[in-house]
């Protein structure tokens, strides 16, 4: 099995997220990520689908998200084609003896201390998957009290938009049509 990075444009519909879960769900495939969210366009949401299957049923999962009304376009972003990025919220004990060594592990990784509390920071990181678990594991011998992480979100890499030219129109009702 190999892991693949679907970027799904979608129309902004109540029940567009449940229909597309769904239907990854009843050919029984695990999404390892979703992340969901607005576009440039206010009409259109884009999903990002990280999910951990062989090529040929991914090929029938993307057919029948093409059948769903609702997609507008799907495409697989491959690893030096794109960027990705996932965001984690990380509570670490932090008393006055290891707050230095905390400290020192935020500015190695290049995050943000975002709570300041007399036992605990919370700290704010974003990175690749790799990234966040190197520094999970280098906070973990302080004591991880909480912990908080986003799906993954992609991008193509370049100038090139997958919503330029290729997003279907919608029909947005106007005051007019009522």
């Amino acid at each position: 099995m190999t892991t693949h990075t679907l970027s799904v444009l979608v129309e902004n519909k109540p029940g567009v997220l449940a229909r597309i879960a769904g239907l990854f769900s009843r050919r029984g495939f695990n999404i390892e990520s979703l992340a969901v969210g607005p576009t440039e366009h206010e009409e259109i949401s884009r999903m990002t689908i990280v999910v951990n299957v062989e090529d040929s049923p991914l090929e029938q999962v993307t057919k029948q998200l093409n059948k769903l009304v609702e997609v507008i376009k799907i495409v697989e972003l491959d690893g030096p084609q794109s960027v990705n990025r996932e965001l984690m919220l990380v509570k670490v004990r932090a008393d006055a003896a290891t707050r230095g060594q905390v400290l020192d592990a935020v500015q190695l990784f290049r995050a943000k201390v975002i709570d300041i509390a007399p036992e605990a920071l919370t700290i704010q990181i974003t990175g690749n998957a790799d990234k966040l678990s190197d520094f999970r594991r280098i906070l973990e011998p302080f004591g991880i009290r909480e912990l908080v992480q986003s799906g993954m979100v992609a991008i193509g890499r370049g100038s090139r938009s997958i919503s330029e030219r290729t997003a279907r129109p919608i029909a947005v009702p106007t005051a007019a049509s009522g």
